[in-house]
């Protein structure tokens, strides 16, 4: 990766990207010094104008933001930086410094996939998703199989509205089931590009 650092006075803007939701985070810049501690430390680092120094994002609040890759555009002089954040990424508590809002669209997926891990360790009757990850995997399987039907007869003879709640509810369900096998959706997509032809 050849990056043209002279085109900005020895700087380049670093947009940072959640590698998981593909929500953008905030934009920083880098020099050369910041990209080579990003890489060797695998903790995303920038060039602080104002202070004239290399910070470590997250150094003092603990919110960090895990390399997972960096990316050059076709100028060669912006960096697209994809990484997995440890809390907010903004210093206003919210997870991106363009907004309040979280992932929206497909990325928000990514969120309720998490959140479905997280519930393997929860007490089972603290929430229903609990209950259904450290119950039966046939119970689980047998749910999403009824969920499977429901969407079909939903499709074939009731409103719009009700084939959308249950397509939600089978695929919850599917999320819930996958996780049970320590799988994603993620596993999912991948399994779907490798078939892709052209």
């Amino acid at each position: 990766m050849k990056v043209d650092f002279a085109k900005g006075g020895g700087l380049v803007p670093a947009i940072v990207q959640n590698a998981d939701t593909g929500q953008v985070l905030m934009l920083g810049y880098m020099n050369g010094e910041a990209l080579a501690a990003t890489k060797e430390s695998g903790l995303v680092t920038f060039y602080s104008r104002s202070r004239d120094v290399l910070w470590c994002k997250g150094e003092t609040s603990g919110n960090t933001l895990k390399l997972v890759d960096i990316k050059l555009d076709c100028d060669q002089d912006t960096l697209l930086v994809q990484a997995r954040p440890a809390g907010p990424t903004c210093h206003t508590g919210t997870t991106s410094c363009f907004g309040e809002q979280g992932p929206q669209g497909l990325g928000w997926l990514a969120e309720l996939s998490s959140l479905i891990e997280g519930r393997k360790t929860s007490d089972p009757t603290s929430s229903y998703t609990a209950k259904l990850l450290q119950g039966p995997l046939a119970k689980l399987a047998q749910k999403v199989g009824e969920e499977g039907v429901e969407t079909v007869i939903a499709a074939l003879s009731e409103t719009d509205d009700e084939l959308l709640g249950e397509a939600a509810d089978l695929l919850y369900h599917l999320m819930v089931l996958l996780a049970a096998r320590d799988l994603s959706l993620e596993d999912v997509v991948n399994k779907l590009q490798s078939r892709q032809t052209n």
